[in-house]
């Protein structure tokens, strides 16, 4: 089962290696943190303040590849942790045919902030009982 889950905090933090976001369950009150990369919150944090770059960067990127060929970006999916690292599916409709990609939690949420209105963002309900208890 999946549940819809919203980006509610982001924490950049300069002198540290790992950056830190915050997920909140949509319809209830489960929360959790993902440990995340300098390059990746940076990018979720641009587009949650609507700051739009001259040129495209790495998550503008891949979305502009995905229109180009077609495929819509239907949602991105956290269905996996071990050994404290979480794993996540991009969801692409191309042609009727749904496609996941494997991809790092960080760079499916970034993605997925970089749409208007931001895609679903979604937890199986295993992995969140793992973290949540």
């Amino acid at each position: 089962m999946l549940v819809q889950m919203e980006l509610v905090r982001i924490i950049i933090s300069e002198i540290n290696d790992q950056q830190v976001i915050y997920l909140k369950e949509v319809d209830g009150s489960r929360a959790f943190p993902i440990l995340i990369g300098l390059f990746e919150a940076t990018s979720i944090d641009r587009r949650v303040r609507g700051d739009v770059p001259p040129r495209p960067l790495t998550h503008d990127l891949l979305k502009n590849i995905a229109e180009q060929l077609g495929a819509e970006v239907q949602d991105v999916v956290i269905n996996h942790l071990e050994d404290h690292t979480y794993y996540a599916s991009i969801r692409i409709r191309q042609q009727g045919e749904l496609i996941e990609i494997d991809s790092r939690p960080s760079d499916a949420i970034a993605l997925a902030v970089h749409y208007q209105p931001f895609l679903p963002i979604y937890v199986t309900e295993s992995v969140l009982q793992d973290v949540t208890g």
